[in-house]
């Protein structure tokens, strides 16, 4: 057979390269700032100015540098940049650097088309840039891994749809006649993301001049659709195709084979079927029904044995190369990733049981848990695969292996730094929030006691993203020195004979994964069967069935005002330290209810787009808010909470007290809720929204000079009506509507035992 001559593109895996390395060092120091944040509030007061004397600023003694920020650098904001930044710019872009030069050489062709690669490389950057400067600006729609607003979520639709056809037509053209199973592992993801991420982010924009929209779910359907994505981004983003690179680039650099054929298709086939059920277990003891957080746990737990097979299947390649890793820092930090993953994958399952989640949710164990996985997994397995090619793109050797082992050692420490400050963190957390005296009452009553009891962790930890950091810049300093001393080949020279043609029906006495390894159309097919199976029987039942979320008459829909206040709260990223779920517990009901006395119901969040159940508490639950603390106590609060809690770590937002109220769109939002998702407002109602924000902000206003002499001292000077229509009164609002449509005082709860 003729041997046809080509090319491999190396041009695209540079691009795709530096990009990881650059957003890389971005998405760190992103999360340092949001680490060092949680002991030092006062740093964006620091910066650019503050009325508080006893706080170094850099600027002039006064807010206003910090109120012209219009909370750009607030907690939330910043920690929506640091996990898309390390989800979608680092680590999916390590994923392309790795798919579009491995799959060139495992296919033996060059990628179909040179300018769907590059559409696909600049579509996926520019929806990284346009993500920063929307969530910078506050635009953004809450959901966890999914904060982009709906142009974004249709850039990022589109630039995986090119992915993927350039990938599935690369296949097509292929000079080899079975997929390696890397590729299996590619396709996989490819199909898994773009179903999670349209179902996830279907949405009706208020307009499409516009930036805002509101989710297609609400409540409760909101919920188990959000988690059923956000659980599957770490299964399928930060997962699946990393266990691709793994199973290129660690026989590789290992220069031996795959330690098990067999265990390979056993890892792919039920880590995919798997992984897609277990999205409830991140809503454990909440609204969501029992079957449905039930099959979450059950297959979380099957979860331990399609990962673990995989991490056993990558450490036993090093069989016999053992000696080498000593040697060589490539596969320290391979050997180091696919252990983390291991330990990773271990942790998580355990935490889906019902007994460890009634302490582990909402605290720091979680935080912990992902970034070992983060930083172990995803971060060591992008710099192994780095190191490796950067040698190979430019053709020399690496200007220094000692310092290669450096940055090893030092985001080593990194990882350990900061996982084990944070599950101690998460200990101590779970412990004292439970904790009752005999009388009855909780020992910890006042929320700044746990938070101030996990002050050191947070130091630690921040001292841990201190250290994994400086290894990435050694890292980007070794790079350019290699890079300097090298020459790039953008265009490498191969040759392969062209794949015969051969019938697609299975041969006699072909084995049937060996026959559908050359068939990548039906190995798509099974794997979107296969994907979809569990997708179905959780998402359908849920979102289909009234029944699923019980009414509740009592439950009324937002004013405009509230609903104006519920966007503030959302632009803030507030629910990034505040949850609104209060869990059947005994501590939880004493803690949050106040005098309500309930758990959280599923049919009090069917006017909710979207939830805002959040993942964590740095603050308390505030869905039961309404009513517990006067409206001048928020005023202050939000004015600078340590006036009112002595050792808050909440950052302050004087912008809202100084902005006037955005009423441009108030009746729109309305007419919205009304027409796309028969929210009950009458026309009345809708007609006299102005009147009806008027109202309630008055009595607002009123509740706060009532309350707080001194605030009402200090706008007598000011124009009469000035305070409302301020941010400040539409956001009151909102939390003190919170929980007040149920009022009983009937206590159920699980058992705390």
């Amino acid at each position: 057979m003729e041997t046809q001559k080509f090319s491999y593109d190396n041009n695209i895996v540079r691009a795709f390269l530096y990009a990881t390395v650059a957003f890389g060092i971005i998405g760190f120091l992103f999360g340092l700032t949001a680490a060092l944040m949680l002991f030092y509030p006062e740093l964006p007061e620091f910066f650019f100015g503050t009325d508080d004397t006893t706080i170094k600023s850099l600027a002039s003694g006064n807010i206003q540098g910090l109120i012209n920020t219009q909370g750009a650098f607030g907690f939330g904001r910043i920690r929506m940049l640091h996990t898309t930044t390390v989800i979608f710019a680092f680590v999916c872009n390590s994923v392309f650097v790795g798919v579009y030069y491995s799959l060139q050489r495992l296919l033996k062709t060059r990628m179909y088309s040179d300018t769907l690669s590059w559409i696909h490389f600049w579509t996926w950057q520019i929806m990284i840039i346009a993500a920063y400067i929307t969530f910078f600006m506050g635009i953004n729609t809450s959901k966890e891994y999914a904060e982009h607003e709906w142009p974004i979520d249709i850039l990022i639709a589109f630039s995986w749809i090119v992915f993927g056809a350039n990938m599935f037509l690369t296949i097509a053209k292929r000079r080899v006649r079975h997929l390696y199973v890397a590729i299996w592992f590619f396709i996989g993801t490819w199909i898994a993301v773009a179903m999670l991420h349209i179902f996830n982010n279907l949405e009706v924009p208020l307009s499409f001049t516009g930036w805002k929209s509101y989710s297609a779910y609400a409540g409760v359907k909101d919920a188990i659709v959000q988690w059923w994505y956000g659980h599957n981004a770490v299964a399928f983003i930060l997962t699946t195709p990393v266990l691709g690179l793994m199973y290129y680039f660690l026989p590789k650099a290992a220069d031996r084979p795959v330690f098990s054929y067999k265990l390979s298709i056993i890892h792919f086939w039920s880590l995919i079927f798997v992984y897609i059920w277990a999205g409830p277990h991140h809503l454990q003891y909440t609204a969501l029904p029992a079957w449905a957080q039930a099959v979450g746990t059950g297959f979380s737990i099957m979860l331990i044995a399609p990962s673990w097979g995989g991490m056993l299947n990558g450490l036993l390649t090093l069989r016999g190369a053992w000696d080498k890793v000593r040697e060589n820092p490539i596969l320290k930090f391979f050997v180091v990733a696919v252990t983390c993953y291991g330990m990773a994958t271990f942790e998580g399952p355990l935490l889906a049981t019902k007994n460890i989640n009634k302490i582990g949710h909402f605290t720091d164990w979680v935080i912990g848990h992902v970034h070992l996985g983060a930083l172990g997994w995803n971060g060591f397995m992008a710099f192994g695969v780095i190191y490796y090619l950067i040698p190979i793109l430019w053709r020399t050797k690496l200007w220094s292996v000692k310092l290669a082992n450096w940055h090893f050692w030092l985001g080593t420490l990194g990882i350990i730094f900061y996982a084990v400050p944070m599950y101690i963190s998460g200990f101590t957390q779970g412990l004292m929030w439970k904790q009752f005296n005999p009388d009855g009452t909780l020992v910890w009553k006042n929320w700044l006691d746990t938070v101030t009891a996990i002050i050191p962790y947070f130091k630690m930890r921040f001292l841990g993203g201190v250290f994994y950091l400086s290894g990435a810049i050694l890292m980007v300093v070794n790079l350019y020195k290699t890079v300097r001393a090298g020459s790039f080949q953008k265009e490498v020279p191969a040759e392969a004979p062209a794949l015969a043609n051969i019938s697609k029906n299975r041969k006699e006495g072909e084995g049937t994964h060996l026959w559908l390894e050359r068939t990548p159309v039906l190995l798509g097919i099974l794997s979107f069967l296969t994907i979809s199976i569990g997708s179905s029987v959780e998402i359908i039942p849920t979102l289909s069935l009234k029944k699923s979320v019980p009414t509740i008459s009592a439950v009324k829909p937002y004013s405009p005002l509230e609903l104006e206040g519920r966007d503030i709260y959302i632009r803030e990223g507030c629910n990034a330290c505040h949850s609104q779920m209060v869990r059947p517990f005994r501590d939880e009901i004493v803690r949050f209810n106040g005098k309500n006395g309930q758990y959280s119901k599923a049919g009090e969040f069917v006017y909710d787009r979207p939830f805002l159940w959040g993942s964590k508490r740095t603050g308390p639950d505030l869905h039961r808010e309404g009513g517990k603390n006067p409206s001048s106590w928020h005023y202050k609060h939000m004015y600078n909470p340590r006036s009112t809690s002595a050792g808050s770590i909440m950052p302050r937002y004087p912008w809202l007290i100084a902005n006037n109220l955005d009423r441009s769109k108030m009746v729109d939002k309305m007419v919205l809720m009304k027409s796309a998702f028969e929210v009950p407002y009458t026309k009345a109602e809708i007609d006299s929204a102005n009147q009806w924000a008027d109202n309630q902000a008055s009595r607002i206003v009123r509740d706060i000079f009532s309350e707080a002499a001194d605030l009402k001292d200090a706008y007598a000077k000011r124009p009469k009506g000035e305070l409302e229509k301020k941010e400040i009164v539409a956001l009151i609002s909102y939390l003190q509507r919170l929980g007040t449509d149920i009022k009983t005082t009937e206590i159920k709860t699980a058992s705390n035992n």
